[in-house]
């Protein structure tokens, strides 16, 4: 039947442009560049495949879905998940994932098994190895990309401003030195490259009786570990060097090639490997000394300069060249234990899918607040393991690693079944030698396990993106049809008469009405994807007029997105923060009327938010933030909103009790309200948390001083008054030492005296 083979068409071509398209999408419209497009790209192509798959099995009227290895573990591993996201923080977020990202959401998670089984139940061992053809082609094209912005030309640049420069880039994205191409992050384009890089080896390899052809993928193995190394990576760098020596160990053991031609490949692409980074720097401090950058710094520099770095120079994603600045490995490690207590204290199905942006928050070690990234928002724990573990506790971790355990053993046992070259009972040689296309498809599985282990080790000290979870759940699936692991009488069926001949049956009108609802309800979910898109376009440019104080040109944009998407909590918070600071603006002109109407509409939007994600502590900072704004301009009820502002202060720091920032604003408020001692007390604390945080200190000198003066400024309480200068001169004496204001504050406090 001529639909059938179009449905099968359309299945083969969306996985092919799935796999080419995601590492390339990004938009400078969306609130977030990179992965957001790309996890829009997968959801579509997703709808798409799933709707053609459904259509075909219409037409072949049974349920067909082959079976797999791994199926009882992708079933327990997808409950876990769903187990997870009912009992989640914040069930919103789990379903669909943390916002600006949406990869790690039980959506996402569900899109990646619909393709892993879409793929092995449609297509065939020709249509893997196209795949990884396309795969190679979009690394490739990712590549090219990225290649010219590490000196100084980012063609991403061109297209945001017209400008072949970096100049679209702050300070901290620097692709000259760490590239990241259209991946959006050095450490992603650097899993990405450790992964494509021993499959580009294997097809190289496997076309060795093709001169031409190896030499171009051994070529491009090269160019991509070139950006390997450009984009200054430990994680990625260690990852593909340890996949690489089991890539080379397995062709050894597996005795595919003679002693002396494994040896001659071997050290060739090696070599090649070891020269780049020997020219171009390497990841690891430690080998970086022996590099040609490190050399020629050296033997150029000063005697004075050549004291000064005696040591490697620090490499991005390590210690930072700012003795200020803390090493990442260290962060690392407080993120973990962070998300340890998490899991500790939620062990089963953790705090719910993809809610460690907020998770982190309760459970994060005090000495968090002593690093240089201590007010960042983590929203993932920086490895995928220990996230899955936190967010989805030991159920979803042991899910997780059973599937990817299972796949190794199974895949191991096949491979190692009989001594010597591997032959695949079942292949089918039309022409040419057996031996060679069994050797075939050998290599190619081990540089897909090889690229595999790359991924588990990248992972490890970060996270899956959405291109990495693509290969995750779809390189089981070409490794089981390669290895022939798939029986193909082995299908869940409904009903079982599913083989039938079906050359010349019609299609009936039952049929096409199936077809039809179906195609309907595809085109519904894809129209609400561009839908859902162009509402975060509008608020992206929202969000960033707000940045810049453009109140007014913002609104519109925040309350179309609204409007749009109403059930999306960060739409609405932004909006109820423009809405305060209109307010605000209004108060300030005398138009109370309209000033009020504003401030009760941002409100009503807050209470909406707090109440539907109460676990979110984001969206009570931001209360916190609409309540003081709306305080600060409205005289007649100033003293109203600032105790709201303390109630939602309260309410944070119930969900982040060691958060520095909000222990100092919840002083600053008490403070602001009048209550000193209560001040006093919660910056006290604050100080506890972080023993280096200068505005906390200069709060609580001031408290102490207002509590030690009258109203005429007359010091009526000397001990506060002592405790005011001590605490201002231990700021000049360890924090600040030409800190002007407290200088001159101290001055006053002492002439006073």
């Amino acid at each position: 039947m001529k639909l059938i083979t179009y449905c099968n068409k359309v299945i083969e071509y969306s996985f092919y442009s799935l796999f080419f398209l995601v590492p390339l999408a990004f938009s400078g419209d969306t609130s977030e560049l990179f992965e957001l497009n790309k996890m829009w790209l997968t959801f579509g192509i997703t709808v798409i495949i799933s709707a053609t798959w459904v259509t075909k099995m219409v037409l072949q009227k049974n349920i067909s879905i082959q079976k797999t290895p791994i199926d009882i573990f992708i079933l327990l591993f997808l409950t876990s998940q769903i187990i997870s996201s009912i009992f989640s923080f914040d069930q919103y977020i789990s379903l669909w994932g943390y916002y600006s990202r949406f990869n790690g959401g039980l959506f996402s998670t569900i899109c990646y098994i619909i393709l892993y089984y879409a793929f092995v139940t449609n297509l065939t061992v020709k249509h893997v190895f196209k795949t990884l053809l396309v795969s190679l082609f979009s690394g490739l094209a990712v590549a090219l990309w990225g290649f010219p912005s590490h000196f100084g030309a980012d063609p991403t640049c061109l297209v945001f401003r017209g400008n072949l420069d970096t100049s679209c880039w702050t300070d901290a994205f620097k692709p000259t030195i760490r590239a990241f191409s259209t991946l959006g992050q050095p450490a992603w384009l650097a899993a990405y490259m450790a992964f494509l890089i021993p499959v580009s080896v294997a097809y190289a390899l496997k076309n060795k009786a093709k001169m031409n052809t190896a030499i171009a993928f051994l070529s491009l193995a090269v160019f991509l570990y070139l950006l390997l190394v450009f984009s200054d990576t430990r994680a990625g760098f260690i990852g593909f060097w340890i996949a690489n020596i089991i890539f080379w160990a397995a062709l050894f053991f597996k005795k595919i090639y003679s002693r002396q031609y494994f040896l001659r490949v071997f050290f060739l692409v090696n070599f090649l490997f070891v020269l780049c980074s020997f020219i171009f720097g390497s990841p690891l401090g430690t080998l970086n000394k022996y590099t040609l950058p490190y050399i020629i710094t050296a033997t150029t520099s000063t005697p004075a300069a050549s004291t000064k770095q005696s040591s490697p120079p620090a490499q991005a994603g390590g210690s930072s060249l700012d003795d200020n600045i803390t090493d990442s490995g260290t962060i690392r490690l407080l993120v973990w234990q962070g998300a340890l207590r998490a899991w500790e204290n939620n062990p089963l199905f953790g705090t719910g899918v993809e809610t460690f942006a907020f998770a982190y928050y309760k459970y994060k070690l005090p000495a968090h607040n002593l690093i240089s990234e201590w007010d960042y928002l983590y929203n993932k724990a920086h490895n995928e393991y220990l996230n899955y573990l936190a967010t989805t506790g030991f159920i979803g971790l042991g899910t997780y690693l059973s599937f990817i355990g299972i796949f190794f053993f199974v895949t191991s046992k096949q491979l190692i079944k009989q001594r010597g070259i591997y032959k695949p009972a079942a292949l089918k040689v039309q022409s040419g030698n057996a031996s060679e296309k069994n050797n075939t498809i050998v290599i190619v599985t081990f540089g897909l396990l090889a690229g595999y282990v790359s991924m588990l080790i990248t992972n490890f000290f970060g996270f899956s993106v959405v291109i990495i979870n693509l290969y995750i759940f779809l390189v089981p699936a070409f490794v089981f049809m390669l290895l022939e692991l798939l029986d193909e009488n082995r299908h869940f069926i409904f009903p079982r008469d599913a083989f039938q001949d079906i050359k010349d049956n019609n299609v009936t009108p039952y049929q096409w009405t199936a077809i039809t609802i179906f195609i309907l309800i595809a085109g519904w979910m894809l129209l609400g994807l561009i839908w859902y898109r162009q509402a975060d376009i509008a608020y992206a440019l929202g969000n960033n007029l707000d940045k810049v104080g453009q109140y007014q040109q913002a609104y519109p944009q925040l309350v179309q997105a609204v409007q749009m998407i109403p059930n999306e909590p960060v739409y609405k918070d932004e909006l109820s923060i423009n809405l305060a600071a209109l307010s605000a603006g209004l108060y300030a002109q005398k138009d109370s009327i309209q000033a009020t109407q504003l401030a009760q509409n941002a409100i009503a939007l807050s209470d909406d938010v707090v109440n539907n994600h109460p676990n979110n502590v984001i969206y009570w900072k931001d209360r916190v933030r609409l309540f003081y704004t709306l305080s600060a301009t409205d005289t007649k009820n100033g003293a109203m909103y600032l105790g709201q502002a303390i109630k939602a202060i309260n309410a944070a720091k119930i969900l982040a009790p060691t958060d520095a920032k909000i222990a100092y604003n919840q002083g600053v408020l008490y403070g602001q309200a009048g209550d000193f001692s209560q001040a006093i007390q919660m910056l006290t604390n604050t100080i506890r948390l972080k023993k280096d945080y200068l505005d906390a200190y200069v709060a609580l000198g001031l408290f102490y001083h207002e509590i030690a003066v009258d109203k005429n400024s007359k010091v009526i309480n000397q001990d506060m008054q002592q405790k005011a200068i001590d605490t201002y001169s231990y700021i000049l004496k360890n924090l600040t030492p030409n800190n002007n204001a407290v200088k001159k504050s101290l001055q006053d406090w002492r002439t006073s005296q």
